[in-house]
């Protein structure tokens, strides 16, 4: 038997996975249950994978696998049949890649013309294009230096995204985006780091983070 917000939870990513392809982010998360902060999340994805209803994917930040669904219940007691689990792909799709972007101090996003083979499973809908992270400055995010960043192409962005942020039509750098009176803020995830402030017309939105390949060697 699952708390109500246990229940909540799972057919929250239940749901973004069917209609993304793509793991809500806990801050997404944390929004969708009304929670005051993140560790309530990490709570209770913890309690799902204890009971068997969920699973974190190694070696994939932001990656889970919904394992089932708790039955729900109609107007006789009766249970309904659970909905239908996302089917993984393992089609593999080539975004382009555009060289290394700032998780620090902006510095310049390199255009290259090569590729990186990427699971469609974690794009979803949308243009795609990879930046090579360099830097620590979101960590606290589970983006590390050497992480490819897979992005959503798009010019606009909600507060609290990650997104891929142009400053002054020369340096990009990866940021959380946040509106704060008349000017823009791209917060770090790594209290080593302070936030960068700008005018709005300093900075232009590129995309926004889809997801995260990590290689191991």
């Amino acid at each position: 038997m699952l708390t109500k917000k246990q229940h909540e939870l799972i057919c929250f990513i239940n749901d973004r996975l069917a209609e993304s392809g793509v793991s809500p982010s806990f801050e997404e998360m944390k929004d969708a249950l009304d929670l005051k902060s993140k560790s309530g999340v990490h709570r209770l994805i913890s309690a799902l994978e204890e009971r068997g209803f969920l699973r974190r994917l190694p070696n994939r930040a932001r990656a889970l696998e919904v394992l089932k669904v708790p039955e729900s219940r109609d107007a006789a007691g009766k249970a309904a049949p659970a909905p239908a689990l996302p089917q993984p792909a393992n089609d593999v799709v080539e975004v382009p890649l555009h060289g290394r972007i700032a998780a620090g101090a902006p510095i310049e996003a390199i255009e290259g013309s090569t590729s990186l083979p990427v699971p469609a499973a974690l794009l979803g809908a949308g243009e795609h294009f990879a930046l090579e992270v360099a830097g620590d400055s979101m960590v606290e995010a589970g983006i590390l230096d050497g992480d490819f960043a897979l992005i959503r192409k798009q010019d606009v962005a909600r507060d609290g995204e990650i997104v891929v942020a142009l400053i002054e039509d020369s340096e990009a750098t990866l940021k959380y985006f946040r509106r704060e009176g008349t000017m823009i803020r791209l917060d770090p995830a790594n209290r080593s780091y302070d936030p960068q402030r700008y005018a709005p017309a300093q900075v232009r939105v590129q995309g926004k983070l889809a997801g995260i390949l990590r290689r191991y060697s």
